[in-house]
């Protein structure tokens, strides 16, 4: 039991390609910050506050092996009521954003919880933003020295992706997160169906130069790297929506086996890269080590799955940090930020 017991709002759900894997992280955390002793509002912000019935049902679903098809989204949009109208948010400490992709991510919910005076955990709007856009946050990578793979931005025509980026290359929307609508493009010919993919969840399409090697994985909390993972797949693969949510897909190692020095190399460019993006609270960074020793980033995650499994709860737990816990210290921490901006 907390000696200091919180009110949490936990906003969850939303109505993006990441709908069912936000649904996860929620259950997940409303469960774990219930069972430290604090008063849990469990907040679809595509329905509202739920009941205890609708509790049962809806943070009991699993992450299908695709993501929610668009029709289905498009009827969720079409119903959906507004979580910052709802009352139950009137008297939270903090609020708990666990949403995944869409406007939970990229900026959007940020600004509508500043507006309204809320603390909530995570990065703010402007973090979020730079983070989710995925073009930018690399311009902002290459000006920190941040090493990343090299990449174009459609419309491409095949002879200059070629040229510039080689093949394999990969294609991917420019602000989505969970590998949705990723392509590995081995050929010239695979690269306009792959862009047209990729253009199905965003206006903006990003080609980027495919490293091959191990895929590293850094949690940061607060100001402080936390321990190095590994995900173990095959090394001409990619760790895709299917392989990071459908137990046994991929093997997942915390600590990861490497040498310290490019260890401590990961934890200061996860450290460096959260820096670099204005970000807050916790994030994690994704990287690829080449067979050369060198880390390449792919891409920060500003709200990185929080189920006890997910790769930041790991990383944490690793440090000796338990789920609970981690959920605990980034309401904490949320709220010392909102404190010190007031």
């Amino acid at each position: 039991m907390q000696t200091n017991p919180l009110k949490i709002a936990v906003l969850f759900g939303g109505t993006s390609e990441e709908r069912e894997v936000s649904i996860a992280s929620g259950a997940q955390v409303v469960r774990a910050l219930r069972e430290s002793g604090h008063e849990v509002l469990a907040i679809d912000t595509s329905r509202g506050l739920l009941t205890g019935e609708d509790e049962v049902r809806f943070l009991s679903s699993r992450v299908n092996e695709a993501p929610p098809a668009s029709d289905e989204l498009a009827l969720i949009r079409a119903g959906q009521t507004s979580a910052l109208q709802t009352a139950a948010l009137a008297g939270v400490d903090v609020v708990f954003v666990a949403l995944h992709g869409g406007s939970g991510e990229d900026g959007t919910m940020q600004a509508m919880l500043d507006l309204a005076e809320l603390p909530y955990t995570g990065s703010g709007h402007l973090g979020s933003a730079l983070a989710m856009d995925k073009d930018m946050a690399k311009r902002l990578f290459v000006s920190a020295g941040i090493p990343t793979p090299r990449w174009l931005m459609a419309p491409v025509d095949t002879t200059t992706a070629g040229a510039q980026l080689g093949y394999p290359l990969v294609v991917k929307p420019n602000s989505q997160g969970s590998t949705v609508g990723l392509s590995v493009v081995r050929s010239a010919e695979q690269l306009a169906a792959a862009i047209a993919l990729a253009a199905a969840y965003d206006s903006e399409v990003m080609l980027e130069q495919f490293v091959a090697g191990r895929e590293v994985t850094v949690g940061v909390l607060g100001d402080e790297a936390l321990a190095v993972g590994e995900i173990v797949i095959d090394p001409n693969a990619v760790f895709d929506y299917k392989a990071k949510y459908q137990p046994g897909a991929v093997r997942e190692i915390f600590p990861a086996d490497l040498p310290e020095d490019i260890a401590e190399n990961a934890r200061a460019l996860a450290l460096l890269a959260h820096r670099t993006l204005k970000l807050d609270g916790y994030s994690r960074s994704d990287f690829r080590l080449d067979s050369n020793g060198v880390l390449w980033c792919l891409e920060v995650n500003t709200l990185p799955g929080m189920t006890a499994t997910s790769l930041l709860p790991q990383s944490a737990q690793a440090r000796g940090i338990a789920f609970g816990e981690l959920c605990d210290k980034i309401c904490r921490l949320a709220i010392e930020r909102h404190r010190a901006r007031k």
